[in-house]
C-alpha cells in the first residue's frame, strides 16, 4: 500500500510518538517489577536481571532506560512521590481499614498490602543509602524535597496556632520545615510499629500526632 506519491507510508511503530510510548511502557514495567521485588526480597536480594525477567524484558532494557540500580531506585522513589503526593503511610493504613469497615470486607485480598509494601520500600531505600555513600546523598535529597513539599502546606512559624506544654515550645514556634520533619518521622516510625503490632499501636494515633506536631494547616 502506497500514498499519493507512490511511497509506502511509515509504520506507526516507527513514529517518534510510538517509540516514546513504548519507552514509557518499558520504564513503567521495570519500575513496577522493581517495586514488587525490592519489597519482597530487598534491594540487595533482587538483581537487575531479576527485575528485567519479572518485567518480561532483557537486562539491556534496564540499561537503555536507567544508568544502573541507583538510577532505577531514584526513579522508583520519584514515582512513589508522584502517586502519593498527599498520602502518608499511616493515612493509607487507616484508609484501608476504613474501606474494609464500610464494605464489611476488604476491597483487596490484604488491605495492608499497599502500605506494607511502601513501608518495606522506605526501609530498603534508607538501608541502601546508609550502605552506599553516593546514593545516600541523593536519597537524602529526595527526603528533603518531601519535607519542603509538606512544609509549604503548613502555617509559618510566626503564626502560633496551638499552645505547647509548659516546659516546651508552642507548635507555632517551630518552623514549618521542622514540623514537616517531625511529621515524616512520626509517619514512618508509627507505621513501622503498627505493621508489627497493630493492636497496641493503632494507625489512628497518627492523626492525633499530626495535630500536635503540625497545628492548623495554612488556610
Amino acid at each position: 500500500m502506497t500514498d499519493a506519491r507512490g511511497q509506502r507510508p511509515e509504520s506507526g511503530a516507527g513514529r517518534p510518538g510510538a517509540r516514546r510510548d513504548r519507552r514509557e511502557q518499558t520504564r513503567a514495567a521495570l519500575l513496577a517489577a522493581a517495586e514488587r521485588l525490592w519489597a519482597e526480597r530487598g534491594i540487595h536480594g533482587a538483581s537487575l536481571d531479576d527485575i528485567a525477567a519479572a518485567a518480561g524484558l532483557t537486562k539491556g532494557a534496564v540499561y537503555s532506560n536507567f544508568a544502573g540500580k541507583t538510577d532505577l531506585l531514584l526513579a522508583l522513589m520519584e514515582r512513589i512521590t508522584s502517586e502519593r503526593t498527599r498520602t502518608d503511610v499511616c493515612d493509607e493504613l487507616r484508609a484501608a481499614a476504613e474501606d474494609a469497615d464500610r464494605t464489611g470486607r476488604p476491597s483487596r485480598r490484604d488491605p495492608d498490602e499497599a502500605p506494607r509494601r511502601l513501608a518495606l520500600l522506605l526501609v530498603e531505600f534508607w538501608l541502601y543509602g546508609m550502605r552506599d555513600y553516593a546514593a545516600g546523598w541523593r536519597i537524602a535529597d529526595w527526603y528533603a524535597e518531601r519535607r519542603e513539599q509538606l512544609a509549604r502546606e503548613l502555617a509559618p512559624a510566626d503564626e502560633p496556632d496551638t499552645e505547647g506544654p509548659a516546659d516546651g515550645p508552642a507548635t507555632g514556634e517551630l518552623a514549618p520545615r521542622d514540623r514537616a520533619t517531625l511529621t515524616m518521622a512520626l509517619d514512618f516510625g508509627l507505621a513501622f510499629q503498627h505493621l508489627l503490632d497493630p493492636v497496641r499501636v493503632p494507625a489512628d494515633l497518627y492523626r492525633t500526632g499530626k495535630t500536635l506536631v503540625q497545628g492548623r494547616p495554612r488556610p
